[in-house]
């Protein structure tokens, strides 16, 4: 497994925006297919997004239009921009590999609070 860390959360007005970044901390590890999550308290996880190797990306219904998936391969970095937030995107955000999610691992989060 290796370990991933969020960064890039806070507090943002609705309507507002904000990037996440996702980075392996564990050098020399590739991070090819990815997942963005999100967790409110009470409720399941869900999945916000997804992004391959090559790049290609598919989305929540809810998050479609207003967040965007990419990656800097140089950076080994995946990031979630996130615009016209929503008071219901307010979450803790994780970004996640199969294989974590196999062995139940997940990293810390990053927390989103969108104000309305």
């Amino acid at each position: 497994q290796v370990q991933l860390v969020e960064s890039g959360g806070g507090l943002v007005q609705a309507g507002g925006s904000l990037r996440l970044s996702c980075t392996a901390s564990r050098s020399g590890f590739s991070i090819n297919f990815m997942g963005w999550y999100r967790q409110v308290p009470g409720k399941q996880r869900e999945l916000v997004g997804t992004i391959t190797s090559g790049g290609s990306t598919n989305y929540a219904d809810s998050v479609k239009g207003r967040f965007t998936i990419s990656r800097d391969n140089a950076k080994n970095t995946v990031y979630l921009q996130m615009t016209s937030l929503k008071f219901e995107d307010t979450a803790v955000y994780y970004c996640n590999t199969p294989n974590n999610i196999r062995l139940g691992s997940w990293g810390q989060g990053t927390q989103v609070t969108v104000s309305s």
